[in-house]
């Protein structure tokens, strides 16, 4: 929409002579439909145009050019005006009554006026800044659905009144800032000026057009600290060129912020219990004397939990729900009711004070972008303020300095500035700016995410990120090449996020991904999907792969349209947080299947998979991938071997392998010389199989466990979870059957053993890396024919053995009953009383309920199970060991023959 706004009110121009001796200000734009017309040479915006009600409006940053431009002005006024059957009566103020001279041979009626009225009857005004008086009547012509066209310069005006703040107060503003546009006293000389195909842009409109000194010394008056103590806040992204951070915690994320829109003001702070906090009683105070501005009018508070505490401010409180003729109002973000009328309220000169987080409404709203369709969001967005998901507990903060609160603590808008300042012009960033990247990337990720085309300010974020990225390039990172600095991190993030919403991706994907090679592909590919998700949400493999910047269609069965179904593109998906990264953060995509038809896509590529919910049962479903990869894929009862030595040698840099309960999903170039996969099968169909006997279940397992092999994974050498992550070094030795019978696979089957823990007999963090190891010595002895001792060094018997005169000459203190120390408590066990007594254990464990929440109750029931599992009292062992048994569990058990020979027994 703004696109063509632009075109028809720019139609034949290909420069603006600005080059006289009129000086122009510079104009801030805040709001969703605001745009600029015009930009100097220094990325200033001169001129620019808007929406509000039903109206329009244009705003030229010096009046003179409203008789230097007349092609200009007629485009604009065309506009103003709606269509070209609409009223072509214009009204003109008397001190640009050379406008209606310019206008005398045009097809507009100009109307000379000395102040606007609307007894002329007409579709558009024209006036300079200075003239509108009070402002409101042309704000509600506007808004019914008039045409202005206002101009002027507000740095003269701030000369004169250096004590005023030009926002609210020059008059100007109070005609164009309810439209998201302020003249402001920031100035330059005039120069001759492009005209673009498109709507101009550029990273210096970011800049902080305000330091906000002032509005934090009357906020802050008398606070030095916030006691924020108690309640698990919601961060505020704070982006709007006119809105500021108030209370951040110390890593800079913000719990209070506050802004300007339109004419009015507003305060947000993200959890609606602190409005009523007796701590903040001052604070609030000085926020209701604020967003007031000096009115003494009716603040009308719906948030029950406040009125207590803000009738203390000495202005007229009362309990009210929305009136637009309250001068403040307060209420939480979580009604859906009044959002338009508030939004108007603020914009033509209220006060906003709202609470409230949206972290539990996003958990509670799967599926939701709760970015753009919160409640809260809806109202403050435009505000340029955003309730993220993200928690920052309550604690006690340190007051921002006012005369440094933007340089000093983090403004996600003065941050990005200077980091496209600094890869742009090469300016050096201050290492406090350095530090605040990681962040910056984090917000920049959030505000892309609202994905909202419908606003010009976020086409503008994303045009300006853009531009910043094909000047830059990307880090081509590597394992060779791996990338260190927090600007490349920063690039690294944004790279990833801009490519998700650029519109023009083909274009920006040749600047970020340099070896990027045709792969031959497939066409029409058919996947069967048969699924039965007991287990939770499963991935299904679709035998296909899309190289970087790869788009293709997939064609969906009606049954899993609409029904929690994704697809995913890409298997490495741990999120990294390293200093050193070998890949980027982010690289895989998922996309909801809402339609028969969809396209998918991943910067990095990465295999295609569907995303079965959990609690889904399909069977037979089709889906036919238009065009991808192929991969290295062999399946268990349906790849034959002579199949496989063609399908090994696919170009896909993935293989997977799919067996009875598990699936390997690695680099290819370790399977290229496999063999006979077969083999390989049936050994990981033996070690599955020997996990669910320990553990009690089923050999057929609820869901096949997935490996995924990458490069770098967020923490460990591996780590358990769906998938499984490991280091790509760990594939080769996973799926060669040689390393397996002679060197063993502690790692994986460890990791396989975390999957099989269970919080009824877990203790942590005592037990959480000592049980899982039952299955590593299991496995290791039953399937792979490999001795505990020689599976693991520190199963050697004499490590063992010094571990527990070490435990029992320290005190058998229960502090350091962790990982192996806590391991031989089982190991001893098994000495004794086998692998089976195990099996019976978590046997039992399945068909029990009511389970203690607490490690000391849960211990003691542990020692009662296995004493009447064994049939033999274990109280004796439990407690040499240090277990904090009761004298209620040694009574259950006391009619068994007790240990008395334990190991422990023998340990001084």
């Amino acid at each position: 929409m703004e696109q063509q706004a632009y075109a028809s009110i720019m139609r034949g121009l290909n420069q603006l002579d600005l080059s006289g001796t009129a000086i122009p200000c510079h104009l801030t734009l805040t709001g969703d439909h605001a745009f600029p017309l015009a930009m100097n040479s220094k990325g200033k915006v001169l001129m620019a145009a808007s929406t509000y009600g039903s109206g329009r409006i244009v705003v030229f940053g010096h009046e003179s050019y409203l008789t230097m431009l007349p092609e200009l002005v007629e485009n604009a006024l065309l506009w103003l005006q709606g269509d070209e059957s609409a009223n072509m009566s214009v009204g003109v103020h008397r001190a640009v009554k050379g406008v209606a001279e310019n206008l005398s041979n045009s097809t507009f009626q100009a109307n000379i006026m000395d102040g606007f009225s609307s007894e002329y009857g007409i579709g558009a005004y024209v006036t300079d800044a200075y003239s509108v008086g009070n402002g409101k009547d042309i704000v509600a012509f506007m808004k019914s659905g008039g045409g202005v066209l206002v101009a002027g310069q507000a740095w003269w005006w701030a000369s004169q009144n250096p004590k005023s703040c030009t926002l609210l107060h020059f008059p100007g503003n109070k005609v164009s800032g309810v439209a998201g546009i302020y003249f402001t006293e920031h100035h330059r000389a005039g120069e001759c000026v492009r005209v673009w195909s498109k709507i101009p842009h550029s990273w210096r409109t970011v800049k902080v057009c305000n330091d906000f000194k002032s509005d934090l010394e009357c906020l802050l008056q008398g606070v030095s600290e916030f006691d924020i103590s108690g309640g698990t806040f919601s961060e505020i992204l704070v982006h709007g060129p006119l809105s500021f951070p108030i209370s951040t915690s110390p890593e800079g994320r913000a719990v209070i912020a506050g802004g300007y829109y339109g004419e009015g003001r507003v305060v947000v702070v993200s959890h609606e219990g602190r409005l009523g906090s007796e701590k903040l009683a001052l604070f609030w105070s000085n926020v209701i004397h604020w967003l007031d501005a000096g009115r003494n009018g009716v603040i009308g508070v719906e948030a029950n939990n406040a009125f207590n505490i803000l009738k203390k401010s000495g202005l007229n409180c009362q309990k009210t729900g929305f009136n637009p003729d309250l001068s403040v109002f307060v209420r939480t973000v979580y009604g859906g009711d009044h959002i338009e009328e508030i939004k108007e309220f603020v914009a033509e000169g209220g006060g906003l004070l709202i609470g409230g987080h949206a972290w539990y409404w996003a958990q509670s709203h799967p599926g939701q972008n709760y970015l753009t369709e919160f409640p809260g969001n809806k109202i403050l967005n435009p505000m340029g303020l955003t309730l993220l998901s993200g928690t920052v507990g309550g604690g006690l903060y340190k007051a921002p300095e006012p005369s440094n609160a933007i340089k000093d603590n983090y403004h996600f808008r003065h941050i990005l500035y200077r980091f496209a300042r600094h890869v742009t012009d090469s300016k050096d960033i201050t290492p406090h700016e350095e530090k605040c990247l990681g962040k910056l990337g984090m917000d920049c990720a959030s505000f892309l995410h609202m994905d909202n085309y419908n606003h010009c300010s976020f086409i503008q974020l994303v045009s300006m990120l853009t531009d910043i990225l094909k000047k830059t390039g990307m880090p081509q990172v590597s394992e060779k090449c791996p990338v260190k600095s927090p600007k490349d991190h920063l690039l690294l993030s944004l790279a990833t996020e801009v490519y998700k919403v650029c519109p023009n991706k083909e274009e920006l994907l040749g600047y970020l991904i340099k070896d990027n090679p045709l792969l031959p592909a497939i066409y029409n590919h058919k996947v069967k999907v048969t699924v039965n998700t007991a287990g939770g949400e499963e991935w299904v493999s679709t035998g296909l792969y899309l190289s970087p910047g790869m788009r293709t269609y997939m064609s969906m069965p009606a049954e899993i349209i609409k029904n929690g179904w994704k697809v995913q593109v890409g298997c490495q998906t741990d999120r990294l947080s390293s200093k050193e990264l070998k890949r980027a953060p982010s690289v895989h995509e998922r996309f909801p299947v809402t339609s028969e038809m969809m396209q998918v896509h991943n910067l990095w590529g990465g295999l295609i998979y569907l995303i079965a919910p959990p609690h889904t049962n399909v069977t037979g479903a089709e889906v036919v991938v238009q065009v991808g990869v192929p991969v290295p894929y062999y399946k268990s009862g349906e790849t034959s071997l002579p199949d496989w030595q063609i399908l090994r040698t696919a170009p896909s840099p993935w293989a997977e392998l799919e067996f009875e309960n598990i699936i390997l999903t690695v680099p290819s170039d370790v399977v290229r010389n496999l063999e006979r996969p077969d083999e390989l099968a049936a050994l990981w169909d033996r070690i599955m199989r020997a996990i669910a006997d320990l553990a009690a279940v089923p050999h057929k397992f609820k869901r096949k466990e997935r490996f995924v092999c990458e490069v770098q994974i967020s923490y460990g050498w591996m780590h358990a979870g769906y998938p499984i992550m490991a280091h790509r070094a760990s594939a080769a030795e996973m799926v060669s059957v040689t390393n397996a019978t002679t060197k063993g696979l502690w790692g994986p089957v460890h990791e396989l053993g975390h999957n099989q823990q269970r919080g009824c007999w877990e203790f942590p963090s005592h037990t959480t890396e000592a049980t899982c190891n039952l299955w590593s010595v299991y496995v290791h002895e039953t399937v792979l024919n490999i001795p505990r001792e020689k599976a693991h060094e520190q199963m050697q018997l004499k490590n063992r053995n010094k571990r527990a005169e070490s435990y029992a000459k320290n005190g058998r203190k229960l502090n350091e009953w962790q990982m192996w120390m806590a391991l031989e408590t089982y190991m001893q066990l098994q000495d004794r009383f086998g692998w089976d007594a195990f099996k019976k254990v978590f046997a039992a464990y399945h068909s029990m309920s009511g389970f203690p929440k607490d490690n000391k109750g849960k211990m003691n029931l542990y020692a009662v199970t296995f004493s009447e599992t064994v049939g033999m009292d274990l109280t004796g062992f439990f407690k040499a060991w240090g277990w904090p048994l009761e004298g209620g569990t040694e009574k259950k058990v006391s009619k068994l023959p007790a240990w008395t020979d334990h190991p422990m027994a023998k340990c001084n």
